[in-house]
């Protein structure tokens, strides 16, 4: 039996769009950086696969089913996938090697949490200002 505990993991979230001042070639240049860096961290188990985000979206809420949030008034979310890191600033550090912050992507980073939702605990949900 193992010791080694698995790494926690932190959900990255793509956000932006590209650079309006970089060509397709530039872009492209970027793009097939990423899928080398993708790759290699999955096969280092540092990166668990997510995907590409369709552009159709409804938002689901008690007031019904709305197309959106718009692009124009919402920051773009364009995929998303996990890194496997120690902690958060670990987490950071992979994001900053990512090719694509050099054409106006930035990445969300957030930990995981396991446990199930309580309304007990402080959590994203709990309304008010959320300090940890």
């Amino acid at each position: 039996m193992s010791d080694i505990s698995p790494l926690p993991d932190f959900l990255v979230l793509s956000r932006g769009k590209w650079d309006a001042d970089k060509s397709p070639e530039e872009i492209q240049r970027a793009i097939d950086a990423f899928y080398v860096w993708h790759d290699r961290l999955v096969q280092e188990g540092r990166l668990k696969p997510g995907q590409r985000l369709a552009t159709q979206t409804k938002l689901v809420s008690r007031s019904g089913v709305t197309d959106g949030p718009y692009a124009e008034a919402k920051e773009v979310i364009g995929g998303y996938w996990f890194f496997c890191a120690a902690d958060l600033q670990e987490a950071v550090a992979l994001a900053f090697q990512n090719p694509c912050l050099a054409c106006g992507l930035a990445f969300e980073i957030r930990p995981v949490e396991n446990e199930r939702a309580s309304a007990f605990k402080l959590t994203n949900e709990t309304p008010g200002p959320v300090t940890r």
